[in-house]
């Protein structure tokens, strides 16, 4: 029996990076992986993370931000922070085989209209989801 590897999403309100992360994680990892997310200072998910994960087939509707508290002392094989603050801030994973850090804008500081604040959340997505990708493929590339 294979053990499933973990990811950890961190940032720090657990709102919108780390949610579209955990998401695009999920849906490109598949059954080998489990996923999670959380903050720093969790607040809430983020109704524009809901509406532009659901454009590209993921339903994010039914997350929780989450504090960073829940996941400590439990083993990850990879710790990822999208944003800084998170990287600064957020416990030793001593069990995480790996750190890796991807400096992100936060969406959710974007003032304007809807369409703008969904243009900067989807900007925002389609960065996670290339990285995401991206870290599969390493990963596929560096099994063979």
């Amino acid at each position: 029996m294979t053990t499933k590897k973990r990811i950890l999403v961190l940032c720090t309100g657990n709102s919108a990076r780390s949610q579209m992360g955990e998401g695009l994680f999920r849906h490109e990892g598949g059954e080998g992986w489990e996923i999670f997310s959380a903050g720093t200072k969790p607040s809430v998910v983020r109704p524009e993370a809901i509406a532009v994960m659901r454009e590209i087939g993921i339903d994010i509707s039914d997350h929780r931000s989450k504090s960073v508290n829940e996941f400590t002392g439990k083993p990850f094989d990879y710790v990822v922070t999208v944003c800084d603050n998170a990287r600064d801030n957020c416990p030793v994973f001593p069990g995480a085989k790996q750190r890796i850090h991807w400096s992100l804008e936060d969406p959710a500081t974007v003032e304007g209209s809807e369409e703008i604040r969904l243009a900067s959340f989807r900007r925002i997505r389609d960065q996670i989801r290339d990285r995401v990708k991206t870290f599969f493929k390493h990963l596929t590339d560096t099994a063979r």
